[in-house]
């Protein structure tokens, strides 16, 4: 946590060197989903249903050159998935999100076209494994140690690649979409090949002062 912090701070404090720093606010929903692979012995890899979350909070485009920025900032991103098989149990996360995207934004028509791409790293905040398994009331935290009594315990530390294309009236009101593949493995016990991986898309709407 405080490392991600630590990184945040440096970008920004990065941006008042570069100049021209454009700071902003952005919120929207986001659907997620998790992609397992042998969650029990040799069940293959499978995709969950999406589950609704929010993604939201404040950003930052540092100026690199003519049309090109780093964007970056601090997200709260909510993520996770429902069992395919049974829609009453659901995995909800909710993680501190840096991003650092590397920005085009050509001017068309009254205003900026936003497309980018980049490296996240995100920290877990909480977490629930919830709803009925094999007949079984599941209330528990997906990041503490009670989780291991259905071998589902998870890491707090998550990354990945991101993508975002919006555009960006002269106003400062933007619109947007944007795309979260996790990269890392989340479990915390790998045992037999055991893997479970974010990924995440969603719309947002914001303002850059």
């Amino acid at each position: 946590m405080k490392k991600i912090l630590l990184f945040c701070a440096a970008i920004l404090t990065a941006g008042v060197t570069f100049g021209q720093t454009k700071f902003g606010i952005l919120a929207g929903p986001s659907f997620s989903s998790i992609t397992s692979k042998n969650t029990s012995l040799n069940s293959g890899k499978e995709t969950s249903d999406l589950l609704v979350g929010v993604r939201a909070g404040v950003t930052a485009d540092l100026h690199l050159a003519d049309e090109f920025y780093i964007g970056t900032g601090l997200l709260y991103a909510g993520k996770g998935g429902k069992n395919k098989d049974n829609g009453n149990f659901k995995t909800t996360l909710s993680y501190l999100q840096v991003p650092v995207n590397f920005l085009f934004k050509p001017e068309v028509g009254s205003g900026k076209l936003n497309l980018g791409a980049g490296p996240y790293v995100a920290y877990g905040l909480g977490g629930k494994h919830k709803g009925t398994l094999n007949n079984l009331v599941i209330d528990y935290n997906a990041f503490d140690d009670e989780s291991k009594v259905i071998n589902q315990k998870l890491k707090r530390f998550d990354a990945g690649i991101g993508v975002v294309a919006g555009y960006e009236l002269n106003s400062g009101l933007y619109m947007g979409l944007n795309a979260d593949l996790g990269l890392v493995n989340i479990y915390d016990n790998t045992d037999n090949d055991r893997s479970l991986k974010n990924t995440s898309f969603g719309v947002s709407l914001g303002y850059k002062f």
